[in-house]
């Protein structure tokens, strides 16, 4: 088994971090640890804070909220999604999320295939650039 694929814990606070001001992605493991099979990452949103937009990419994703309620657009409907829930967005479909709420709120994503991460290099910066208050 090579070094890459050797069992691992992510600490606390560990990963690669892509602050976008009112967002923050922590990509706990991605193409270079799971052989581009998915990325898991934990994403922060500061109170009344609007996300990225809808878009679609072929990625499947799966987001489960750990705190505060997300608002998730998959496909054409808007739903509130509290912690605990879970959210499933088959490649293909638009989607978009946001923090319309007074408290924090914070999700993870699980990215099939793996590779998502590399776009984070444009997205980071574009996002850190625009005003995302809601």
């Amino acid at each position: 088994m090579s070094e890459a694929r050797q069992a691992r814990i992510v600490p606390p606070g560990g990963g690669r971090s892509y602050p976008m001001g009112r967002i923050e992605a922590v990509f706990k493991a991605d193409r270079a640890e799971t052989a581009n099979l998915y990325s898991l990452s934990e994403w922060r949103l500061e109170p009344r804070t609007a996300g990225p937009g809808a878009h679609a990419h072929d990625d499947e994703h799966l987001f489960y909220v750990l705190e505060g309620v997300l608002s998730v657009l998959a496909g054409e409907e808007w739903s509130e999604a509290p912690a605990g829930s879970c959210i499933i967005v088959p490649g293909g479909t638009p989607h978009n999320f946001e923090n319309r709420g007074d408290a924090p709120a914070a999700f993870l994503s699980f990215n099939v295939p793996g590779g998502f991460e590399a776009r984070m290099e444009d997205i980071a910066p574009a996002l850190a650039a625009e005003d995302l208050r809601l």
